[in-house]
């Protein structure tokens, strides 16, 4: 197994395992920090809108233009953005209100609401979020794997920013959970295992797309890669960081998140 391929899957399994980061937070913070969430969500979004439409977005319309000229590798480069657009979009469209990891949930309102143990409602809520992410996550696997064999720094960079994003994701899975049950080993488990959907999109990745992987399939999937990683940054999380604090916070994050990717792919020339 090549070195490229080891990464690939370690900074899949490093960005998904990130849920569990968010459910130790839920469990020793008496409140939901929601400058650092709003800056961190922010800085996440401008990694990734930053990365797509710079560098991922232009080396797919590179191979695909190289191996099918001018007109049909600039087509096809589009129609593959917003075909990973589509992608997500259904995915998002499938997942309740209610359980979607993107909603905002704050530690102090679930102890308040939801003080006491076997809260069926409040279980439910945790169990579907952490499906939820599973589902949401599996994608976003594919995306820092495929992009990680492409460029490993620019795999480690979204790897970093798939993390910052699943923090949150794992208080939404752990805090409704722990506060149902009173059980800190369960709500943290569901919560890490949530985070196994992006090793799981990896090795499905390298399973199902690497014997079939040239110019042609790297373009596609790449162009699909950034389109995805423009809707959930758009969709999901600047709205979720705006929610989080009120001010400019999160805005503050999006311009680092797209300062720090602009330094790292001009040290890496």
């Amino acid at each position: 197994m090549s070195h490229d391929l080891i990464l690939a899957f370690l900074f899949t399994l490093f960005a998904g395992l990130a849920t569990g980061i968010g459910s130790l937070l839920a469990f020793f913070a008496k409140t939901t920090n929601t400058k650092f969430l709003s800056f961190a969500l922010g800085f996440s979004a401008g990694v990734m809108i930053y990365v797509s439409f710079v560098d991922i977005f232009v080396k797919a319309k590179e191979s695909l233009v190289g191996e099918l000229g001018e007109q049909s590798g600039s087509w096809l480069t589009v129609g593959s953005f917003f075909a990973g657009i589509a992608l997500i979009a259904i995915i998002d469209r499938f997942i309740p209100k209610q359980s979607n990891p993107h909603e905002l949930k704050k530690i102090e309102d679930m102890r308040k609401n939801g003080s006491a143990a076997n809260d069926p409602a409040l279980l439910k809520m945790g169990v579907f979020t952490a499906l939820a992410i599973g589902i949401h996550n599996f994608p976003e696997g594919i995306a820092t794997f495929v992009s990680t064999l492409q460029d490993p720094g620019l795999g480690l960079a979204i790897a970093i920013a798939v993390a910052i994003h699943n923090i949150p994701e794992g208080i939404a899975v752990s805090v409704p959970i722990y506060y149902a049950t009173n059980d800190k080993k369960k709500a943290f488990r569901l919560s890490f295992l949530s985070g196994l959907a992006e090793p799981i999109g990896a090795v499905t990745a390298f399973l199902v797309l690497m014997p079939f992987l040239s110019e042609i399939t790297f373009g596609v999937i790449f162009a699909g890669v950034a389109g995805i990683m423009v809707f959930i940054s758009l969709d999901e999380l600047l709205p979720a960081a705006k929610k989080y604090d009120e001010a400019h916070v999160s805005i503050y994050g999006l311009i680092s998140g797209m300062a720090v990717m602009a330094v790292s792919l001009l040290l890496i020339l």
